[in-house]
């Protein structure tokens, strides 16, 4: 089978789908009046299948004008019915899209009619019908592809298969007609396969045709889309200007034609790649959208979501400073700008920069009290100042601070951040990358967003201050935990003190003197090094209880009542892991309190014994004043609760919360004029033996 015989097979199954497609069409319209044109389009697409096929049997000029003209108007046809469905979408300008196809469409036209009448040569003829259909191609995929974008999500699921079927099409003749116009004639494969190509979208346009009869579309109009179809069909156009003098440089340019147009390609290339990619230059063109294509500058949705974004970047990369000036900047097409925060109090605290984006580095101060910051205050103005440079009386009493012209010569915009407590700062943003206008719209969503803006830097702020409030309360903690040491300390040399009067030649009384001094120097460096290096002086290991509660009868033997020790038989298994320093202070303290409580006549016994669940449980009875019942269940545990003359309240805290770092717990039984019962139950570790080997080793 010869190519000839091919294109006529291929154009006359075209004609075939067509015809039953328009018969389609005609039993199911309605008389709506998109459904007629597609009705119309579907004819005339028939109707340039039929001039293919007669082209392709014996191929003439005539006939190849035919073949043009009828595709010219079937294209038209497809325009029509695509504008019909994107007017309530592109509302004021619908008109400029309508006169742009009918433009491309003239153009296509022309070159039909100059190798028809013969106007100019018929090569240019040919470019200039090629170059139309070219430029029609790209319309056709930029309406498509607005039409897609714009409509509601839930009606995307009917129209989804027509604009599959169009866009397929369009890239086809794309293909097509690129290589036409680059090589001068069409390729004679691709166009035999062209009606073919047209026919298989049929049934997908018959698909969106039964999900939607009527061809009723609900349209929501985003500035995304513009953006990006403007971009686009720019894109397209400055595409086939180049494709044009490509051309003329290979075909006139004599030897260095090709040199030429293969260089003019490349520079062409690099120059769209370089403008896609300026920021500045995306600016422009969105500022241009906006103001002449939309009744509104923002789309407030898009704006604000884009806003939140920006400031929940903050938990990532950028801190929230930056982030709040990246989106203040965002807003309005600045490239950046910086970041004063409230340091103290409003009335007696400074301003400092917090964060800069894109900004230069430089250390300066606003006070409080500042001309500047009283105009905030007072007013809460977003100041634009090219407009205070123009007249300022437009901002009375407005007094700006030396620095700002001197280090920030581009400075635009000055926007207080105003929360519930005052000024908490204000931004300083950069002048725009191209030219924008200040207006009520924008003014408005600026105010919109600062305030959110300072919720969330008010709201860091006072997080900044809890922590910082909660660094000073464990230092407290720990600095109390240390005076009650302290405390302990003086108690036991003050006591040594007042038996030296009395024992101060007994060389027993001595020995135990200097022992008891060394003990305390020992306790004191410890206490230093706790004080400075904020952590426990000792680290936790397996050790003796037995060991732990005889040290602290022997440190307290000077004292009355003497303190009796009851061990059970089975003492050896009593082993825990802790810290020893702090288990034997706790459980001092236990011991002092119980010492303080009583009189000497009395007495005060620590017993130990095992009970349930791997625990041994360590009681501390005495006969003293004892507590009352609602202390001990509602203040005992509270820090600086006591009911001592001179207690801080600290040791029986820090022994709860000691023991239940451990894994135990701590229980109290107190009748007042009978005496207190405290019981500690820790859990145990492992045998002595194994500790003692340990220790050896």
């Amino acid at each position: 089978m010869t190519l000839v015989d091919l294109a006529a097979w291929s154009y006359g199954l075209t004609v075939v789908v067509f015809a039953g497609f328009a018969l389609y069409l005609y039993a199911a319209w309605r008389g709506a009046l998109v459904g007629g044109l597609l009705l119309l389009t579907v004819v005339l697409s028939c109707g340039w299948a039929m001039a293919s096929l007669w082209y392709a049997r014996s191929p003439s000029i005539e006939r190849y004008l035919w073949t043009s003209g009828l595709d010219v108007l079937r294209t038209a046809g497809w325009f029509g019915f695509l504008l019909i469905l994107l007017r309530p979408l592109l509302g004021g300008s619908w008109r400029r899209f309508l006169a742009t196809s009918a433009g491309l469409l003239g153009v296509q036209a022309a070159g039909v009619a100059a190798l028809g009448f013969s106007l100019m040569p018929d090569a240019i003829s040919l470019k200039l019908n090629l170059a139309g259909s070219l430029a029609t191609s790209v319309l056709g995929l930029v309406l498509v592809e607005q039409l897609y974008r714009g409509i509601d999500q839930d009606m995307r699921l009917a129209l989804k298969p027509l604009c599959i079927g169009l866009c397929a099409a369009y890239v086809f003749d794309l293909y097509l007609f690129a290589d036409a116009f680059l090589f001068g004639r069409p390729n004679p494969v691709i166009w035999v396969v062209r009606g073919p190509a047209h026919a298989l979208i049929l049934p997908l346009v018959a698909v969106s045709g039964a999900r939607n009869p009527s061809w009723s579309l609900r349209m929501s109009l985003s500035r995304e889309v513009v953006f990006h179809t403007t971009a686009l069909g720019i894109s397209g156009l400055y595409l086939l200007a180049v494709s044009g003098a490509g051309y003329y440089v290979r075909n006139f340019g004599g030897e260095w034609g090709q040199a030429l147009q293969t260089m003019l390609l490349f520079a062409a290339l690099v120059l769209l790649a370089v403008f896609m990619s300026s920021t500045s230059q995306r600016a422009k063109l969105r500022v241009f959208i906006s103001k002449h294509l939309f009744r509104y500058r923002y789309d407030y949705r898009a704006e604000w979501l884009r806003f939140t974004k920006s400031l929940s970047a903050a938990n990532g990369q950028l801190d929230l400073g930056r982030s709040v000036v990246t989106a203040l900047a965002n807003l309005v097409e600045s490239p950046g700008g910086a970041l004063w925060l409230r340091s103290g109090a409003e009335a007696d605290g400074c301003y400092t920069i917090h964060a800069r984006v894109n900004y230069h580095a430089i250390d300066v101060t606003e006070t409080a009290d500042s001309p500047l910051l009283c105009f905030m205050r007072e007013r809460d103005w977003i100041i634009n100042l090219e407009e205070y440079r123009r007249s300022s009386a437009a901002y009375p009493k407005l007094i700006l601070p030396d620095w700002l012209a001197a280090v920030f010569p581009d400075a635009w915009l000055l926007i207080p951040l105003i929360g519930g407590t005052g000024v908490i700062g204000f931004v300083l943003l950069a002048a725009p990358r191209t030219r924008f206008e200040i207006n009520w719209e924008v003014l408005d969503l600026l105010k919109t967003a600062r305030h959110q803006a300072a919720s969330d830097l008010e709201r860091m702020l006072a997080v900044e201050d809890l922590l910082e409030a909660r660094k000073f309360e464990s230092f407290t903690r720990m600095s109390a935990f240390v005076v009650h040491d302290l405390k302990n300390i003086v108690a036991q040399l003050s006591l040594m003190l007042r038996n030296a009067e009395r024992h101060k030649d007994n060389p027993e009384f001595q020995a135990d003197m200097l022992e008891t001094v060394a003990h305390v120097e020992a306790r004191m460096r410890g206490l230093m090094a706790q004080l400075q290096e904020k952590r426990s002086i000792d680290s936790p290991r397996a050790l003796s209880l037995v060991k732990a509660l005889e040290n602290i009868c022997s440190a307290k033997r000077e004292q009355r009542p003497l303190v009796e020790f009851r061990l059970p038989r089975d003492c050896d298994a009593f082993v825990v892991q802790a810290h020893p320093e702090r288990l034997e202070r706790v459980i001092g303290h236990v011991v002092q309190n119980a010492l303080e409580a009583t009189p000497e006549e009395g007495s005060i016994v620590i017993t130990l014994a095992t009970c349930d669940r791997g625990r041994v449980r360590i009681v501390v009875e005495d006969t003293g004043c004892g507590m009352p019942e609602d202390f001990i269940r509602e203040r005992l545990s509270h820090p600086f609760e006591t009911t001592k003359a001179n207690g801080m309240g600290i040791g029986v805290y820090e022994t709860r919360r000691y023991v239940r770092e451990l894994g135990g717990e701590v229980s109290y039984e107190s009748t007042e004029g009978i005496g207190t019962k405290v019981s500690i139950e820790l859990p145990l570790h492992e045998r002595l033996d194994m500790v003692q080997e340990g220790e050896k080793a």
